[in-house]
């Protein structure tokens, strides 16, 4: 198993170039799929960590005031990654509320224990998120806005998982006689 010691390191890397990429605007809306499995070194959905989901969300906890962005996290496929998030911003999207509460078992260690921690927590069925972070492969782009691009960041992993990054940005319509800002 991965040291905690160095996931927290590996995070602190990671939210390091989150804000040195300069695009977080607050009030963004940050999805987070994560395999607390893979940061482990183990197969996704085989051996999860309340000790890692813990670590992983008092950091982005941290990262979320300090920038303002909402943090949402994924559930795994047996909640069809459902997205738990503060009440207060479902209600500020007009999403509906889905009546389910994620466990290790169904949901995943860390959506579980985002449940479990945030003030008001529900789960939704979709989101369109304008920046993302996907933590051992769990496909979170059904998550993102239109259109997604990837950020290529140095820090690659997370313990043993590897880590794809990508904001959002305005579709480029209009053809060669528009002009962008």
């Amino acid at each position: 198993m991965v040291e905690i010691k160095a996931i927290q390191n590996d995070l602190h890397a990671i939210i390091k170039e989150w804000d040195q990429a300069g695009i977080l605007r607050q009030g963004g809306v940050f999805v987070l799929g994560c395999s607390t499995s893979e940061i482990a070194g183990e197969r996704i959905g085989t051996s999860g960590s309340t000790e890692i989901a813990q670590v992983i969300f008092d950091e982005l906890k941290a990262f979320q005031n300090a920038t303002g962005v909402h943090i949402v996290y994924q559930c795994c496929e047996h909640l069809n990654r459902a997205i738990v998030m503060e009440r207060s911003l479902q209600e500020a999207k007009g999403l509906d509320v889905v009546n389910a509460v994620p466990h290790p078992s169904a949901g995943g260690s860390m959506a579980a224990y985002a449940y479990e921690h945030m003030e008001d927590p529900v789960l939704v069925e979709h989101i369109q998120a304008d920046y993302g972070m996907d933590i051992g492969d769990t496909l979170i782009g059904m998550h993102l806005k239109h259109v997604a691009v990837p950020l290529r960041f140095t820090q690659k992993t997370l313990g043993d998982a590897h880590v794809t990054y990508a904001y959002t940005r305005p579709k480029l319509i209009g053809g060669e006689r528009a002009k962008y800002c």
